[in-house]
């Protein structure tokens, strides 16, 4: 599976390179990126990073790693993907900005990273679904911190993957439960030749794999690993439309229209480890 998974981003990298939805060729900045993927509340739980040694996992391109860069830290970015890291250091090339990436299996980090610890790490937005054991996940976590250091989880909120993007035939406009919330239930199997960016179809490796994690596991997770969870935040709002029926907010991202109920489709966890 993560093979399939590895040849899927493989596949999926150029097209979303060259899409609007990601804007690479649009800018440079970095400052565009940590507007454009952070809510204000992430820089505010995080802080200052300047002087910082910082580690992005799952990076994909890049984009939030820069972002670490560009406000003084010391970052490295990983990921399993070898064309999303290519790509990653051609845009940090791009950008004048020093970011060491490295490719290997979030499981496999510290092995991969010479065993180095960090200040900081930041991972999120569509990645521990990707990620089969959160158990053996948060043992790599805290082994890859000092004490002291701060793990910062921005994620995509488990309802909002178990809740359908689009109705089916006849079924109207309402969001429907099509997922699991809870996981447990081994891999959900996807094949498809598009990708949640514009852009034209995925060319090759088209299938993957994902697993559905609840906030109960996430938390037990870390707490089993001897992190300290400091502080939780759910959010109504995402960094794009996930719905046609969303509506833009002051901060640039978006929400469920008013007439909507209020649910969370993203969370921001900090956590710490104290020893």
């Amino acid at each position: 599976m993560f093979r399939a998974n590895q040849a899927n981003w493989d596949a999926r990298t150029p097209v979303h390179v060259a899409s609007e939805f990601y804007g690479l060729a649009e800018t440079r900045d970095p400052a565009f990126w940590a507007g454009r993927w952070f809510a204000p509340y992430e820089w505010e739980d995080i802080g200052d990073p300047a002087g910082l040694d910082v580690l992005h996992l799952q990076c994909h391109l890049g984009t939030e790693t820069l972002a670490f860069a560009a406000r003084g830290a010391r970052t490295v970015g990983l990921d399993l993907s070898g064309a999303s890291v290519a790509a990653a250091r051609d845009l940090a090339d791009r950008s004048g900005l020093d970011v060491e990436y490295v490719q290997g299996n979030v499981y496999d980090a510290g092995r991969a990273l010479g065993g180095r610890r960090f200040d900081l790490v930041y991972t999120g937005k569509g990645a521990l679904c990707y990620l089969p054991d959160l158990d053996r996940w948060a043992g790599v976590v805290a082994g890859l911190l000092r004490p002291g250091g701060r793990l910062y989880v921005a994620e995509f909120h488990p309802l909002l993957n178990a809740l359908g993007p689009t109705p089916d035939e006849g079924e109207g406009p309402e969001l429907l439960l099509r997922h699991d919330y809870l996981g447990g239930r081994g891999a959900i199997h996807r094949d498809s030749t598009h990708t949640y960016t514009d852009g034209p179809p995925v060319q090759g490796a088209t299938e993957g794999y994902e697993w559905m994690h609840g906030l109960g596991e996430v938390i037990s997770a870390l707490t089993g690993a001897g992190l300290r969870v400091a502080r939780l935040r759910e959010s109504d709002e995402l960094p794009w439309p996930r719905w046609p029926h969303m509506v833009r907010t002051a901060s640039g991202w978006w929400r469920l229209p008013d007439s909507a109920p209020r649910i969370p489709l993203l969370f921001g966890l900090l956590a710490t480890r104290d020893d």
